[in-house]
């Protein structure tokens, strides 16, 4: 069956568990971020685990280095688009 997790990260200590599900839920996780433009990185490893975590928990510290390369990546990706195709910044209002 398949999982997901959604991060978010406001520039604090870790980045938040901000949904997650299985099944039916998970594809509409994933839908909705590919709808507004947020990458989708999959790995059953890494889903596995922050699936433990509880929602709106940071990610422990266990896991930082595994989310860092994963932003790592993210980050890699956003800055090579060119500017007409880099997702919009997104602030809380």
């Amino acid at each position: 069956m398949r999982q997901a997790v959604a991060l978010a990260y406001q520039g604090g200590k870790a980045p938040k568990v901000v949904a997650t599900g299985k099944g039916a839920v998970a594809d509409n996780i994933v839908a909705l971020a590919r709808k507004h433009g947020v990458y989708v990185h999959e790995s059953r490893e890494l889903v596995a685990l922050l699936s433990e975590v509880e929602l709106d928990r940071e990610v422990p510290p266990q896991l930082y280095r595994v989310v860092a390369e994963l932003l790592a990546w993210l980050y890699r990706i956003e800055a090579a688009l060119p500017p007409s195709k880099k997702p919009a910044a997104k602030t809380k209002g």
